[in-house]
């Protein structure tokens, strides 16, 4: 096995930043959806906006494990470094190893969140294909 160095871990520094940005923004802009269809739902009680929310609410919980996952996997980078730092080399490859599994579940529930965001797009497209073929 080669030697890992600092340079390695450090390297997903830059990688997960960005993508932690991306996962903050999405649950921002889940929360201000939420919100916006949580005041219509109080005006006109329609089964449609339950089911957006029931759907954003998912996305919901999946960003926050994303998230969870994604800043594990910066924790656990930080300490493959210290433990490269005090030359425990070998707990620092198992270490860095544990990292990337975490990026690993991080990115895989990325994927599951915009499969369901597809699906509630489809169920929008649905109603408008429906509410014009009523027309």
């Amino acid at each position: 096995m080669e030697q890992l160095t600092l340079t390695t871990p450090a390297l997903l520094f830059s990688a997960i930043s960005l993508i932690m940005l991306a996962y903050t923004n999405r649950f921002l802009a889940y929360a201000a959806v939420i919100r916006n269809l949580h005041d219509k739902y109080l005006e006109k009680k329609q089964t449609s906006l339950l089911r957006q929310i029931k759907n954003l609410k998912l996305r919901l919980n999946l960003t926050r494990w994303m998230q969870i996952f994604g800043i594990s996997s910066l924790l656990f980078c930080v300490l493959t470094m210290f433990l490269i730092y005090v030359a425990q080399q070998m707990i620092a490859v198992y270490t860095f190893g544990f990292a990337l599994i975490l990026l690993i579940i991080s990115l895989a529930l990325l994927i599951k969140e915009i499969q369901i965001s597809a699906q509630a797009l489809q169920y929008h497209i649905a109603d408008i294909e429906e509410h014009l073929n009523k027309k």
